[in-house]
């Protein structure tokens, strides 16, 4: 006869689901996170937004209008041409280090004022070795799959 407190060390995995646990895990943490900055920091919070509203409102002519819509357009194409290349490299992570490489390297384009040749020695070093060590540590040592 078994035990019902056996089934306490039954595991089962829905793999339909398991691919959701951990960016739920993360989630969490980030809404905790917010709302302990907003709790400790609410003095310095709201003039900011009330100010980013004003500036969204077109109130203000302190609006960047070329970085702000110019940084959504490069995070949509960014995550549509990272689910079109991963039909191209399925379960390997290719697509994520591709795009990752070519929209850090387009995002830190659109934030420099004023370029000179270090600076884009700079960016273009960054762009390469930041999203392939991330590639590497999320894909290759933590086998994580990646887009």
């Amino acid at each position: 006869m078994e035990s019902h407190w056996l089934s306490l060390f039954d595991v089962s995995i829905d793999f339909g689901q398991s691919n959701l646990f951990f960016p739920r895990i993360v989630t969490w943490i980030l809404v905790v996170l917010l709302g302990v900055i907003l709790l400790t920091r609410y003095r310095h919070v709201v003039p900011g937004i009330k100010n980013a509203g004003r500036v969204l409102a077109g109130r203000s002519g302190e609006f960047d209008r070329k970085r702000f819509f110019g940084t959504i357009v490069l995070t949509t194409i960014y995550f549509y041409m990272m689910g079109e290349l991963s039909d191209v490299f399925p379960n390997t992570g290719y697509s994520f280090l591709i795009c990752s490489i070519v929209f850090v390297l387009a995002l830190s384009l659109l934030y420099i004022d004023h370029f000179s040749r270090r600076l884009l020695l700079i960016v273009v070093l960054n762009a390469l070795i930041a999203p392939t060590l991330a590639w590497y540590v999320l894909a290759q040592l933590f086998r994580i799959t990646l887009p």
